[in-house]
């Protein structure tokens, strides 16, 4: 039996497993066994500059984390050897890096994922890593919007350039018009 303050550091621990999973707006379980320290280092690098935490954590610690809460369905992949990816404002940047990583490392799995609270099949972990990043699909968004004005714009510069097209043919007709009669003038 562990003493109480063993037991109180690990109870510490959990809690704040907890409370960083219910800040999650997304998460990734993996199993990370077969990689080499440079893969990891590299990998961990590639998360933490899209804003992912990612830790290396007991199944003990994570199952007791989501005891009780809607993520309880996790227990289940909660095998081997396990690493869990938390995003707090991108829900794509966990998934998509994990993915691509897993694809390239045979031994390394994607074993389970959840969404805003709600634990996610692996097929749509597999959909939401397809998906592009947050800020491709913002700008995405952007182009979509000014699409239409910015063919408003041209239509409105056309109508523009056509009628300072036709109010400069008169001005240039009256001219030589204007010369005539004061060449009769002087005769």
């Amino acid at each position: 039996m562990p003493s109480a303050k063993v037991l109180e550091l690990k109870q510490k621990q959990v809690a704040e497993i907890a409370e960083r999973i219910s800040k999650a707006c997304a998460g990734v379980v993996v199993e990370y066994k077969g990689i080499t320290v440079a893969e990891d280092t590299a990998l961990r690098a590639e998360l933490r500059q899209a804003g992912v935490h990612y830790e290396v954590i007991k199944n003990t610690m994570l199952h007791l984390a989501i005891k009780d809460t809607s993520l309880s369905g996790l227990d289940e992949v909660l095998t081997n050897t396990t690493a869990l990816a938390l995003s707090n404002d991108d829900y794509v940047a966990a998934a998509r890096i994990l993915s691509k990583f897993a694809s390239k490392h045979k031994t390394f799995q994607v074993k389970g994922g959840f969404l805003d609270g709600e634990v996610i099949s692996l097929e749509k972990l597999d959909s939401l890593a397809k998906l592009p990043s947050r800020e491709v699909l913002l700008a995405t968004v952007v182009a979509a919007f000014q699409a239409p004005m910015a063919a408003f714009a041209r239509a409105v510069q056309a109508i523009v350039d056509k009628q300072g097209e036709g109010a400069a043919a008169p001005a240039e007709e009256a001219a030589p018009a204007a010369e005539a009669p004061a060449a009769e003038a002087t005769e």
